[in-house]
């Protein structure tokens, strides 16, 4: 699945979702689902700049794709990030480089967020594209 197809899905299963109560239980629920990240990788190199909670993301590069993992302290941004993780997981540097996060739009997720909340999705969008560079850069 590409990653426009894996926005497109997300975008659909927001627009089943009646109202912003029901889409926090499921950004809440996509937390849940995420299987976190050991110690060891919550480090500064990983920590988000910018996020009120503390959020983390890993990425390693294996056959030319990038794999992410996350965590955070706090049950929203762990579904923030998880959401992330699930669209961007897998693919190769260019096609994360090629991508754009109009689905966050689309969702309406930003007018939800307070400004810091905000603030930190963006950072977590940055850091995503930053490691596409990075590994780009490398292979």
């Amino acid at each position: 699945m590409t990653i426009k197809e894996k926005q497109q899905e997300i975008i659909d299963e927001f627009a089943f979702l009646d109202d912003w109560e029901q889409k926090y239980e499921y950004i809440i629920d996509l937390g849940k689902e995420l299987k976190g990240l050991s110690e060891d990788k919550k480090t500064d190199e990983n920590l988000i700049k910018g996020c009120q909670s503390k959020v983390w993301i890993d990425a390693e590069f294996k056959d030319g794709k990038l794999f992410f993992n996350a965590d955070s302290d706090g049950i929203l941004p762990k579904g923030i990030v998880s959401l992330l993780v699930s669209i961007y997981n897998g693919h190769s540097t260019q096609e994360i480089l090629d991508s754009d996060f109009e689905f966050i739009s689309e969702i309406g997720l930003q007018e939800f967020l307070s400004p810091s909340r905000a603030n930190g999705l963006m950072a977590m969008t940055k850091q995503i594209k930053f490691y596409a560079v990075a590994y780009q850069l490398k292979s």
